[in-house]
């Protein structure tokens, strides 16, 4: 496999600067009309942006360079196997280990946890999200065996969500939708759907542009669905508790 470090680094330089200069300007505006923050806070903010800025720069370049070949090798060989049904743990497990790599889901559990008071601690929502997004891989690895249509598989979960509203909490719903957006983040869309379309790549009557996409779509449903579970929990543990 031949990795060069710095293959499209300009590429990546230019969304990251396409990501934050609109943030930057926001902020400017509002320092200026109504922030008015000491001299001294600016500076520790521009540091922060500085310091994004090369951090999500150096992040995607080796996601780009690392994670993506090396995902679509790892599925290109699991897809050969003759235990193709592996692919089904090996899914969930992936799934697992990535949701708890994925940044925004780091910052998603700090800020739940702060404002939350610690009634929603960083642990269980961390390896609830991890829990349902490593599902939601598996069912997607089985989707790749099966042939199952991903409509078959949207539209009866996206009805579970919203009728699992209807019972939660606000509070609950409002994280759940927010970590539906998290969870699909570098990590998880790059090295999951890498291995993905390396899998689709093997496997006998499978095309990977139809087969292999649509797994990001679960992804982004499964800790929706995790999210209300919890809060039905904790509902039922309040409850109980009463």
């Amino acid at each position: 496999m031949n990795i060069t470090i710095f293959s499209g680094f300009t590429d990546v330089i230019v969304e990251v600067v396409f990501a934050l200069v609109p943030l930057v300007i926001f902020f400017l505006i509002a320092q200026f009309t109504f922030l008015h923050l000491p001299l001294k806070k600016v500076t520790d903010i521009i540091k922060g942006i500085v310091l994004a800025f090369i951090g999500l720069t150096l992040f995607l370049q080796g996601v780009h360079v690392g994670f993506e070949p090396a995902g679509t090798m790892m599925g290109e060989v699991l897809g050969s196997k003759n235990a193709r049904w592996v692919l089904v743990p090996i899914g969930f497990l992936l799934g697992f280990v990535a949701t708890i790599a994925e940044p925004a889901i780091r910052i998603l559990n700090h800020e739940v946890d702060k404002v939350s008071g610690g009634y929603i601690p960083k642990k269980v929502l961390l390896y609830t999200l991890c829990i349902g997004v490593g599902l939601s891989i598996a069912l997607a690895m089985l989707r790749l065996l099966i042939g199952i249509p991903i409509i078959w598989l949207i539209l009866p979960g996206y009805a579970i969500a919203l009728t699992m509203m209807h019972f939660t909490s606000p509070t609950f719903t409002s994280v759940a939708f927010d970590a539906g957006g998290v969870a699909t983040g570098p990590m998880t869309v790059t090295f999951i759907m890498a291995v993905a379309l390396g899998v689709g790549e093997v496997l006998p009557d499978r095309d990977p542009m139809t087969d292999s996409f649509g797994m990001i779509a679960l992804v982004a449903l499964a800790p929706i669905i995790s999210v209300l579970t919890l809060g039905l929990l904790y509902a039922w543990k309040e409850k109980r508790d009463d």
